[in-house]
């Protein structure tokens, strides 16, 4: 399950961020994940709740925000959403391969006190 590693890495960059800013408790971390992230959500809300034990994040809050894998035609010019691996366009069914949305895995906010 390497949703772990990823929330070891995400809660040391807020406790930096939280530590820069003089914070003595992180009460939510905002993530965004993409469809294509490789990232499975209940694993990673899982992954959470273990590695905040004994941290300034324990009993904070995570908000996942999930982002849906979205294409570009360029012969259409026309942004599309896709819920397979095949791009295909709904307007003239070409094959794109431009992804515009779909592949992040960020700590996008921190509130901290």
């Amino acid at each position: 399950m390497h949703e772990v590693g990823i929330m070891e890495s995400t809660l040391d960059i807020a406790l930096k961020h939280a530590q820069q800013q003089g914070a003595s408790k992180i009460h939510q971390l905002t993530m965004r994940v993409g469809a294509m992230s490789g990232v499975v959500p209940d694993a990673l809300e899982f992954a959470f709740d273990i590695v905040v034990k004994g941290t300034i994040a324990e009993g904070a809050r995570l908000k996942v925000d999930y982002l849906p894998l979205k294409c570009y035609c360029p012969h259409c010019r026309l942004e599309f959403q896709s819920d397979n691996q095949f791009y295909e366009c709904p307007h003239c069914h070409c094959i794109s391969s431009e992804i515009r949305q779909g592949k992040e895995l960020e700590l996008s906010s921190l509130e901290v006190s």
